[in-house]
């Protein structure tokens, strides 16, 4: 388990909310796949995604892992429907992560979805039986 994020000092760190189709997107991977998940982010260079059910942190693949970004503490008590954001602390490590943030969320979108195999399947609603 990776946990350097709290190791290390934080350059600046806020709260924020995660939107809830990507909190629900690494919840149900992270309870179908694996505890923990890493993924390559490609066209981002030596940069990596690990996801754990604590705190998703991009880190540098180049240096030892160092995080760059993290998303930590989610507070999912908080909402009282899973269409709703999760709040959550967003830690920076390095001055340019706001930069790369949006676009890691994305490829996170759709690495997962390809892992998880339900992003083209068509599906039909059955209808009950009515009483006769």
């Amino acid at each position: 388990m990776y946990t350097r994020h709290d190791e290390l000092p934080v350059l600046y760190r806020r709260q924020g909310q995660m939107e809830a189709e990507h909190y629900n997107l690494v919840s149900r991977a992270l309870r179908r796949l694996e505890s923990s998940i890493r993924l390559r982010l490609p066209g981002l260079k030596t940069l990596d995604l690990i996801l754990q059910a604590d705190a998703w942190i991009v880190v540098d693949r180049a240096f030892n892992d160092v995080p760059v970004v993290a998303w930590t503490g989610f507070k999912t008590q908080e909402r009282s429907g899973l269409h709703e954001p999760v709040s959550c602390e967003l830690r920076y490590f390095h001055g340019h992560a706001a930069i790369i943030r949006t676009r890691v969320l994305a490829l996170m979108d759709t690495l997962l979805e390809e892992r998880l195999g339900d992003g083209g399947d068509v599906h039909n609603v059955l209808s009950f039986p009515g009483k006769e």
